[in-house]
């Protein structure tokens, strides 16, 4: 514990959480070994501290340390970046270029964002882990190299493999030791203390006094879901520090400072927004077009309440038989009962069969499909087109209510 509590000190980590002391530990005990490191964790928690502390503790703490951000290198030059080029081995190599891995040889070189390489970089990082070797961009001949690389990234890697954006051989290969930095909503314990330190080092900076958070203001703070991490957090802290006159800042005051959280609510996905329609997207189709119907029949309610309303006087002059059965006719439009009116029970009537409406979705979409491939007399493209659907749905569809058509 001692030897953590040195290693926050000179490296200036500020906090208590149990999973960051366990991130210190694992760089400290993997510092000694050339394993190779994947460090992951959201973006603004810090990662960037943790090569410097493998790099610090191991043997090739007086050779050269890079670090590197994949993200920032456009994918035309990253290959020239970390591998070097030759002299006119494309437009603009007017001479050769070493790259990071030849110059960092014997030391450590960090690849932050490590996710963001294009798929060719990745293949050739993975020889350099596996071999030791590289070429560099227009060139035939094989360079050795003996560099340590330590990976960060903010994405989920796994995910990535599955998705075909990042080399499965290539994971294993970084992840032999992996550290997890949590993030700031995980570490309410540390985020006063943060703000302390932040707050001590802009007073310094702008010669003022350091800003003081209130009991409400500490609790509100740490309630917070910091997205951007200890990078939000120090950026609020400068604000305030430079903003408010008041040295003292209340919960009232602080929550100027902090973002509106927005709702977590279902959104569409890439694959959703592109491509065809999702089966949850049909639904929401064929919810609109049943309570557009909806409005439809009562809109014609209406109309037939009307027009018994204004024949309601005509009716009265029916003589009274005195049948058996009657049939009372009420106005229900305006739900307030005129006279009633009463229709000869010896005149042929048939009482109208009260038919219930369905409101199944399964059964609404089945029509829909059917009256669009009569209308379009079987073609499927065009019933489709109608429908709002891609043809591979509507062939999907087919299938599943087992319309011959």
């Amino acid at each position: 514990m001692e030897e953590i509590q040195s290693i926050k000190q000179r490296f200036e980590i500020i906090g208590n959480n149990a999973d960051l002391n366990r991130a210190i530990d694992i760089a400290r005990q993997v510092a000694p070994t050339d394993l190779s490191v994947l460090i992951s964790g959201e973006s603004g928690v810090g990662k960037e501290v943790f090569p410097r502390i493998i790099h610090q503790f191991s043997s090739r703490k007086h050779a050269t340390y890079i670090a590197v951000n994949c993200g920032a290198i456009p994918e035309g030059t990253i290959d020239s970046e970390l591998f070097g080029h030759e002299k006119g081995s494309f437009t603009g190599a007017l001479t050769e270029r070493k790259g990071y891995f030849e110059v960092t040889d014997g030391g450590t070189i960090f690849l932050d964002e490590v996710a963001e390489l294009p798929l060719p970089t990745q293949a050739r990082l993975l020889r350099v882990l596996e071999s030791g070797e590289f070429i560099r961009v227009g060139s035939s001949k094989v360079q050795k190299t003996n560099v340590r690389i330590i990976a960060a990234t903010n994405v989920d890697i796994p995910t990535a493999v599955k998705n075909g954006k990042f080399r499965e051989d290539l994971y294993y290969r970084l992840n032999t030791i992996p550290i997890f930095i949590p993030p700031l909503r995980e570490r309410q314990e540390d985020i006063p203390l943060l703000f302390r330190k932040f707050a001590a080092d802009f007073a310094e900076k702008y010669r003022m006094p350091a800003v003081r958070l209130s009991e409400d203001a500490v609790s509100t703070l740490q309630n917070f879901r910091f997205p951007g991490n200890i990078r939000q957090l120090k950026n609020i802290t400068e604000q305030i520090s430079i903003i408010e006159h008041e040295r003292l800042i209340d919960s009232t005051t602080l929550e100027k400072y902090l973002p509106v959280e927005k709702s977590i609510l279902p959104v569409l996905t890439n694959h959703q927004q592109s491509g065809e329609h999702s089966f949850a997207s049909e639904r929401e189709i064929l919810y609109k077009i049943l309570f557009d119907m909806k409005a439809d029949v009562n809109d014609l309610k209406h109309l037939v309440y009307s027009m018994i309303d204004s024949h309601i006087d005509n009716l009265k002059d029916i003589p009274d038989k005195t049948p058996i059965n009657s049939i009372v006719l009420r106005n229900q439009y305006n739900n307030s009962p005129k006279e009633d009116i009463k229709i000869d029970d010896d005149e042929d009537f048939i009482e109208p069969e009260n038919v219930e409406e369905s409101f199944s979705i399964e059964k609404k979409e089945k029509e829909l499909i059917v009256k669009a491939l009569e209308k379009n007399h079987g073609k499927r493209k065009a019933a489709a087109d109608d429908l709002g659907i891609s043809e591979r749905t509507l062939y999907r569809k087919l299938k599943e209510y087992d319309i011959k058509q």
